[in-house]
C-alpha cells in the first residue's frame, strides 16, 4: 500500500493583556494598546505511524526551559516525541516579555501560553487529512538588509543610522530567498509553510503587534483563497528592514526612532506584501514530490561561552549598575551604540563566574527531499546560506529562533570587527561555524535514518 502523507493545521490567539512588559529592547515598555493579534500556529504532518509538529508563536523567543517544558507536555498529551517537534518564535519586538519578568500578569500569561500551545498541537493533529506536498523558492527583494556596516574610521557599527555620511559599505550579502512548502489537502484548505530571514523589529512603540510575520500570514491567506499559512523566520541575526540609503518613496510610513532605527507599522505591512509576492511567484509552480518518509533527529552539543576577562569585569559592573538604575544618560553613548555597550556589559556581568560552556540543541526534520534545520537563536545570514548549500536535498529551510533561544550567533570575523551582535553574544567566536558544521552533520544523518 502506498504511503499517504497527511497534514493538519491549527491557530490560537495568544494576545496578552494590556499592562504586560513588551519584549525586545533595553528600555522598559508597557503594553498600552493592540495593533493586531498575536497567534500560535501549528502544522502537523503524519506518514504511517510517524508524526511531526511545526509550531511557531508570535513571541520574541522561547527559552530552552520553556521549550523543554512545552514539548514534554505535547509528548505526554499527544504521543508525538519531543524530538519530532519544531517549536519556534517569529521574534516580534512588540510581543510580551516572558523572560526575566515575574509578576502575576506575566505568570498567568505564561501558564495560558503553555496550555494554548499544547492545544494548538492537539488541534492540528485532529485536523490531519490526506495531502500532497510541493516546494518552491521565491524572492523578496529590497526589504531585508545587512545591518552591520564598515565605517570611514575603520570601525564596524550595527544600525549606524539612515543617511549616515560615515557609512562605507555593508558587511555581507543578503539572502532574499523565500522558501515555500505547500500541502494540498483533500476537501480542506491548502497549508503553506513559508520562511524568510528578516528581523521583526519594524513597528516599535508600546502596542502589541505580531509585526510583519503576522501581517504576512494574513496577506498570504487573503491573496490565495482557501489557504492557511505558518511562518518560521530564517537566519536573521545580522539583517533587518533598515535601508540606510532610502530614495524616492522608500521612507514612506516610517519615522526615526530613539535608537537611530527607522520604523513604522505601514512599513511592516509593506514587507508583508513583498514577501507574499515571493510566495505568489512559486505557489502555482511548486515541484510536487512523493513523500516516502518522515525523519527527525535531535542532538546536544557543548558550546563554549564568551566569558569576560577579569580586567573587563569592573567596568562592565559599573555600566550595568548605571543601566539598571535608569542612569543611561550618565554613559557617553547614544542610539544603537548605547544599546551595544549596555548589552555587552550585561553579558559580561552574567558570565563573570561562568559557566564555561552551554548545552545547545541541534534538530532536523526531513520530509522526503525537503529538510528543516533548527537554529536555537539568532544566526547570521551566512549560517542559513551554509545550510542551504548542503547537497542531497531539493530544499533546505533553516528555522531560526527554534527549539531554544540562545541569543546571537555571529560569524567568526565579526568578533574582531565589532558591532552589537558579537559584543553581546554569550558564545565564543567560532560558534556560528560550529552550528553550520553540526547542521550539515544532521542533514547527512537524516539521509541515513
Amino acid at each position: 500500500m502506498k504511503n499517504i502523507l497527511q497534514a493538519g493545521f491549527a491557530r490560537i490567539d495568544i494576545t496578552p493583556p494590556l499592562g504586560v512588559n513588551v519584549a525586545g529592547y533595553f528600555i522598559p515598555r508597557i503594553a498600552d494598546g493592540i495593533l493586531d493579534s498575536l497567534e500560535v500556529n501549528a502544522l502537523a504532518l503524519s506518514l504511517n505511524d510517524k508524526k511531526v509538529l511545526f509550531i511557531c508563536a508570535d513571541l520574541l523567543g522561547i527559552s530552552n526551559e520553556l521549550y523543554n517544558e512545552i514539548t514534554e507536555m505535547i509528548a505526554e498529551e499527544t504521543g508525538v516525541p519531543t524530538n519530532a517537534v519544531f517549536l519556534g518564535a517569529t521574534h516580534t519586538h512588540t510581543g510580551p516579555e516572558i523572560e526575566n519578568t515575574s509578576n502575576e500578569l506575566t505568570d498567568n500569561y505564561i501558564y495560558t501560553l503553555k496550555r494554548k500551545t499544547v492545544d494548538a498541537a492537539k488541534l492540528a493533529l485532529a485536523d490531519l487529512k490526506n495531502a500532497k506536498m510541493g516546494y518552491g523558492i521565491g524572492q523578496a527583494p529590497n526589504v531585508a538588509f545587512v545591518r552591520r556596516f564598515r565605517m570611514k574610521d575603520g570601525s564596524v557599527r550595527t544600525n549606524p543610522g539612515v543617511n549616515n555620511p560615515d557609512i562605507v559599505a555593508p558587511i555581507g550579502d543578503m539572502d532574499e530567498r523565500v522558501s515555500v512548502v505547500r500541502f494540498d489537502r483533500e476537501n480542506a484548505e491548502t497549508l503553506i509553510f513559508a520562511s524568510f530571514a528578516n528581523h521583526p523589529d519594524v513597528v516599535g512603540g508600546c502596542k502589541i503587534s505580531g509585526d510583519w510575520p503576522a501581517l504576512f500570514r494574513r496577506t498570504v491567506e487573503k491573496a490565495i483563497d482557501n489557504t492557511k499559512c505558518i511562518f518560521f523566520n530564517g537566519a536573521q541575526g545580522d539583517v533587518n528592514h533598515v535601508n540606510v540609503h532610502p530614495t524616492k518613496g522608500d521612507f514612506n510610513d516610517m519615522f526615526m526612532d530613539f535608537d537611530d532605527v527607522s520604523r513604522g507599522y505601514g512599513h511592516a505591512r509593506y514587507i508583508a506584501r513583498v514577501v507574499t509576492g515571493g510566495v505568489l511567484q512559486c505557489y502555482d509552480k511548486v515541484t510536487y514530490v512523493d513523500v516516502d518518509s518522515i525523519k527527525y533527529i535531535r542532538k546536544t552539543v557543548s558550546v563554549p561561552s564568551n566569558m569576560p576577562t577579569p580586567e573587563e569585569v569592573p567596568e562592565a559592573i559599573r555600566i550595568n549598575d548605571l543601566h539598571l538604575a535608569g542612569k543611561d544618560d550618565e554613559l557617553p553613548y547614544t542610539g544603537m551604540m548605547l544599546t551595544t555597550v549596555v548589552a555587552e556589559a550585561g553579558r559580561m556581568v552574567r558570565l563573570k563566574d561562568g559557566p564555561e560552556a552551554f548545552d545547545m540543541n541541534f534538530c532536523g526534520i526531513a520530509l522526503g527531499p525537503v529538510a528543516f534545520v533548527s537554529i536555537p537563536g539568532e544566526g547570521f545570514n551566512a549560517i542559513g546560506k551554509g545550510f542551504k548549500d548542503t547537497d542531497g536535498y531539493g530544499l533546505i529551510i533553516p528555522c531560526g529562533l527554534t527549539n531554544g533561544y540562545e541569543g546571537y550567533f555571529p560569524m567568526q570575523d565579526s568578533y574582531e570587527e565589532g558591532g552589537y551582535e558579537a559584543r553581546s553574544s554569550r558564545f565564543k567566536k567560532g560558534t556560528a561555524e560550529l552550528i553550520i558544521e553540526e547542521g550539515k552533520k544532521i542533514l547527512k544523518e537524516l539521509e541515513t535514518l
